[in-house]
């Protein structure tokens, strides 16, 4: 078993919505969580066709319990017709509950009750660096962080799977795209831009759409939470920047998949891309986590200065690299920014042994990042 970081009191006192990408581990999770409290599972067939036919079947069930007994919900968009009579429990007589699935997206888009503001939403990320107590790096970065595939001595067909299941086939159905050839061949395209700044007319140019259409689908991955548009930083001094995002996807693994990249090898391309998509996911898990509101965005010049994550309104610079050796030439766009925002905190994250502060930069072994980062002395 493992202690995942997500922030949910076992003495809930308000209604949530877990949400979370499929595999995350949100099932487990609450079942570890809240192992005495009311489970229901909409995954049970027989379950979600009884509460289909008859969605007042809920408040019968739950409407004699104690004020503040928890009742956990699992895949709530199975049977959205629900949500009215959650409202109505939680309304009359003040239960809590926790309400899972995937995404908001099915629930928006079709119109039903997302209860109002009578239940926040929280997220449960893929595994994180500091959940693991044995964390092999070589490792996540090939198979990604999401349960299964991280714990699978060999994930190959596992992600698979996933991205034929899932990807392919939910998330087509959640679009409702009628040009399904060139959805998928948009999950490719994203997984080729993964880390570089979105141009919506280059990506519908690949992929035979409009802008419109490939902005739309970007929409998708996000409100499914399988990706995530990573803003730029926009508090301008002197130099004019950079304003598109970047995309990246939810998971490292899933970009690898989708990209054939079998064996990744230290000191190659492939190795730098998925290290940096590495580092920029344990900051957006730890951004989520915390509850810090600290923006995770990246800096741009149009002169094509960068620094790969700036942290809150530049309190932290960080710059992502593979090297085994931190040299000067890597440090260029950390010195512009600090030339820019001076009492910013600069830090360069590589495989360099050697920590070290060089011209008022930390130069910071990844491993001794990550820890810092989960200890919150970043």
């Amino acid at each position: 078993m493992f202690n995942r970081i997500c922030n949910i009191n076992s003495n809930l006192q308000e209604s949530i919505f877990l949400f979370g990408a499929r595999q995350t581990g949100k099932s487990t999770f609450l079942r570890s969580k809240f192992p005495n409290n009311i489970y229901i599972d909409l995954l049970d067939t027989s379950l979600k066709s009884r509460f289909e036919r008859r969605p007042a079947l809920l408040y019968e069930m739950l409407h004699d319990k104690p004020q503040g007994t928890i009742i956990i919900i699992d895949e709530i968009p199975e049977v959205p017709q629900l949500l009215n009579e959650v409202h109505r429990l939680i309304s009359e007589k003040d239960l809590v509950f926790v309400l899972c699935g995937s995404s908001a997206r099915k629930l928006k888009r079709k119109g039903y009750n997302t209860l109002g503001g009578r239940a926040y939403p929280v997220y449960l990320m893929p595994f994180v660096s500091a959940e693991l107590p044995e964390f092999d790096l070589d490792h996540a970065l090939q198979s990604g962080l999401l349960p299964p595939h991280y714990l699978a001595d060999d994930p190959t067909r596992r992600l698979s799977a996933y991205i034929d299941v899932y990807l392919k086939e939910e998330i087509k159905e959640e679009a409702l795209v009628r040009n399904l050839s060139a959805f998928q061949r948009f999950l490719e395209v994203a997984a080729i831009t993964d880390g570089e700044m979105v141009n919506y007319n280059n990506i519908a140019q690949d992929c035979g759409v409009s802008a419109n259409t490939a902005a739309g689908y970007f929409d998708i991955l996000e409100d499914t939470l399988v990706g995530f548009r990573l803003p730029a930083f926009s508090r301008t001094v002197k130099r004019r920047l950079t304003r598109a995002p970047k995309f990246y996807y939810f998971d490292v693994g899933i970009v690898n998949h989708l990209l054939h990249r079998k064996e990744l090898v230290r000191g190659t391309t492939e190795y730098g891309h998925a290290f940096e998509h590495f580092v920029i996911q344990e900051l957006r898990a730890w951004c989520i986590y915390s509850e810090s509101g600290e923006r995770l965005t990246y800096w741009r010049t149009h002169s094509g200065l960068e620094v790969d994550a700036v942290l809150g309104d530049a309190r932290v610079a960080i710059e992502i690299k593979s090297a085994e050796e931190v040299q000067s030439r890597h440090l260029k766009g950390l010195r512009a920014f600090k030339d820019e925002y001076p009492q910013a905190r600069t830090v360069i994250v590589s495989l360099d042994p050697i920590n070290r502060n060089t011209d008022g930069i930390e130069c910071v072994y990844v491993l001794d990042f990550l820890k810092m980062l989960w200890k919150g002395t970043l």
